[in-house]
């Protein structure tokens, strides 16, 4: 029921409580049992005040009524933070309130659902970049090189763990510190300064810095770009410091390796010209003579073959591109036909070739002529390096506790210097003190530590003490 049909009914009744009391009042003064005109005033007044509270009863009642249908339906909305529109139940004295009210709700809920799509979009958004980051990051710590990153105020905002081991920070105690609170290297932080203050005049920088690093120097190429907002501002600095140290070290390897090999190729080259010339101007004329010319012309030939071929095969077994042919040799065999091949050799200077050879022959897999070259170089240069009336060994073995063959040669010539014997396998390297005394390349002890080790995977190793000799040990594994 509503409030008008509520008040309404109330009207009625107490219009017809009005026209009983009136009745009433009539009768009794007709009678004479009271004064009738006090009596009637007092009676208008009751039923003014009765008809009064009657209506403010009714009236509280259904404004209770709407004003709690519509607390109810706001509350619910608070709740399930899904707005509607407020209905007030069985009561029109509220819709001057409930409708601005409904068009307030109506426009809230638009903006609301217009803010939950933004959100949504930007959830989205924010879960895309998230992805990229973590994408960028993983990137760049998988990075060999160190990378670092900072922001426009020089703070370190990214690094990965190459940056943190070589410039000695960790990355999570050292975030939006200042550059050169992390990096103690001046020239580093100057670098990245610079990067940032050139701002749009500058893209990429590249320079060549040193830094000591667990004490040794090593050379990087340090790459400088910088970070670019959509605006065209500066927002950071990338630093990616590549290790070059190696590179250059081939480099130079390269350089000294041309410059040794032009050297080593003309000396011979030298010779044969100068020898032919003398030939074509004849200067030798008689037939002894010219054949002096002949043999030196033919000996340095042979040299300058010796060295190209040497520089083929190292060139050869570090490309990984030369045939070796295995099968089972007996290392004691090897070593025989090598003494009894050098004592001519030996002769010409008065030094004694002995052989040591045990008893029980053991077989190893190998390319028989590499091997049989390897013994005669380690043999030759003995004999070289050995002072008339020395002598040269040659002994053969095995350990059979680590199942390898062992062939010694020993000489007691004038020794290596133990600053030289760090470096004695190097190419065209040379004892400084015996390079007046007896030619060579310098290659052959190379050679055939790439033949023993790399092609055979065994060990090529020397012991020496100077004016005592020298003893260069081979060892190959022992065939099953």
């Amino acid at each position: 029921m509503t409030t008008a049909k509520r008040l309404g009914l109330a009207s009625g009744a107490l219009i017809m409580l009005g026209a009983s009391a009136a009745y009433y009042a009539t009768v009794m003064a007709m009678k004479g049992s009271i004064a009738l005109e006090g009596s009637i005033n007092w009676l208008v007044l009751g039923l003014v005040a009765a008809l009064t509270i009657l209506i403010l009863r009714v009236f509280w009642r259904g404004m209770h009524t709407a004003v709690s249908s519509v607390t109810r339906q706001l509350e619910a909305m608070a709740e399930s933070a899904d707005i509607g529109l407020v209905m007030a139940e069985g009561s029109r004295e509220l819709s001057h309130v409930t409708r601005p009210l409904n068009s307030l709700l109506s426009k809230l809920k638009q903006q609301l659902e217009d803010l939950r799509a933004e959100n949504r979009e930007l959830h989205i958004q924010s879960r895309i970049a998230a992805a990229e980051k973590q994408h960028t990051e993983a990137i760049i710590f998988s990075i060999s090189d160190a990378v670092i990153v900072t922001n426009r105020f020089d703070e370190l905002v990214l690094a990965n763990e190459a940056a943190e081991k070589l410039l000695g920070f960790k990355l999570d105690s050292s975030l939006r510190k200042n550059i050169d609170m992390v990096v103690a290297d001046d020239t580093l932080v100057r670098l990245i300064r610079e990067t940032r203050s050139h701002s749009k005049n500058f893209t990429r920088k590249v320079v060549e810095h040193s830094l000591e690093n667990k004490g040794s120097t090593r050379t990087f190429s340090v790459t400088l770009s910088c970070v670019v907002s959509p605006s065209g501002d500066v927002s950071g600095v990338v630093a990616v410091l590549h290790d070059i140290t190696r590179e250059k070290e081939i480099a130079k390897m390269k350089t000294d390796f041309v410059s040794n090999v032009s050297h080593e190729l003309k000396t011979p080259l030298a010779s044969i010209k100068a020898y032919v010339e003398m030939l074509q101007d004849g200067e030798a004329q008689t037939k002894k003579t010219q054949m002096e010319f002949y043999e030196i012309i033919a000996a340095e030939t042979d040299r300058l073959h010796r060295l190209i071929e040497n520089i083929l095969n190292i060139s050869r077994i570090e490309s990984g591109v030369v045939k070796v042919v295995k099968e089972p040799v007996n290392l004691a065999g090897i070593a025989k036909e090598v003494v009894e091949l050098s004592r001519v050799q030996a002769s010409a200077k008065k030094i004694a070739v002995n052989e040591r050879v045990a008893p029980v022959y053991y077989q190893v897999e190998a390319d028989h002529d590499m091997m049989y070259q390897v013994v005669m170089n380690l043999v030759s240069n003995a004999i070289k390096y050995t002072p008339e009336g020395g002598t040269v060994t040659v002994s053969v073995g095995v350990d059979e506790r680590r199942a390898v063959a062992i062939c010694d040669v020993a000489d007691d010539g004038i020794g290596i210097p133990p600053e030289d014997l760090p470096h004695i396998f190097d190419k065209f390297y040379r004892v400084k003190a015996s390079g007046k005394l007896v030619k060579g390349t310098g290659l052959g002890l190379t050679l055939a530590k790439h033949i023993v080790e790399t092609l055979h995977d065994g060990k090529l190793l020397v012991r020496s003490e100077k004016g005592k000799g020298s003893t260069f040990t081979v060892e190959l594994p022992v065939s099953n």
